[in-house]
């Protein structure tokens, strides 16, 4: 299968395949500073041995899920502990994120104690712009920069909340409380759109369901140590390890 490297990202490249779809290569590279593990810097920090393996096989088993809930995703097959192959799409300039309960920048903007249940599931997007710091921005926002059609709005949004309902409820059955996430989309060359990009410990806030021990990113932004640790606790309670 012949390949052509297209982008280099933070933490995957991206390859063309001569049958039309991506190659996605996951490293075990981090967002960061100075060794220090940020989710909101636009350069590699840091390199944990792992973290790739983790991030695709996770990704892969939920948009197994996805799919089968009848909500399409860019998955097509997984060739390796590193690579998988994906339908060539689009990638809809907004990263969209879902809030259940209070966390990170919402508790920080809001005066909210961390953990604290949103009444309503919380969506937000923001605009993916690493030069801007991926400003927040609402609809109004995306209409007049023509990001995205009202219709693609409403699209996204309804399967952004269907993807929550069905994550919710699964994490639950392991014990974790899911937090938050933030997941993206593409267009397919039809103009259909359908989920992206990944779902793993690096998009994904967990905590323990009873001891509120967190799993996830948080571990590395917080200095809290125990990455590997957590990151093997979720792919054991999830059936991967």
């Amino acid at each position: 299968m012949e390949k052509k490297l297209v982008y280099t990202g933070k933490t995957k490249d991206v390859f063309a395949l001569d049958n039309g779809n991506y190659l996605l290569k996951f490293k075990d590279d981090c967002t960061g500073k100075d060794g220090v593990f940020d989710p909101g810097e636009n350069s590699v920090g840091l390199t944990i041995d792992g973290v790739g393996d983790v991030n695709l096989r996770m990704s892969i088993y939920f948009f197994e899920k996805i799919n089968a809930a009848g909500i399409k995703t860019h998955f097509v097959e997984e060739l390796s502990d590193r690579d998988t192959v994906v339908r060539k799409v689009s990638i809809v300039p907004l990263e969209v994120i879902v809030r259940n309960k209070a966390a990170g920048s919402l508790s920080k903007r809001l005066g909210l104690g961390e953990g604290t249940p949103m009444r309503v599931p919380v969506l937000e997007f923001c605009y993916k712009n690493d030069d801007l710091g991926d400003p927040m921005v609402n609809n109004y926002h995306i209409l007049a920069a023509g990001f995205a059609t009202q219709e693609e709005i409403d699209k996204i949004s309804s399967m952004a909340l269907k993807v929550n309902e069905l994550m919710l409820e699964f994490f639950k059955s392991i014990g974790v409380d899911l937090i938050d996430f933030k997941i993206e989309f593409g267009k397919t060359s039809d103009g259909e759109i359908i989920l992206a990009d990944e779902i793993s410990p690096d998009t994904c806030r967990f905590w323990d369901i009873n001891t509120h021990e967190k799993l996830d990113k948080d571990r590395f932004r917080r200095d809290m140590g125990g990455v590997e640790e957590a990151y093997a606790e979720m792919m054991k309670r999830i059936g991967l390890n």
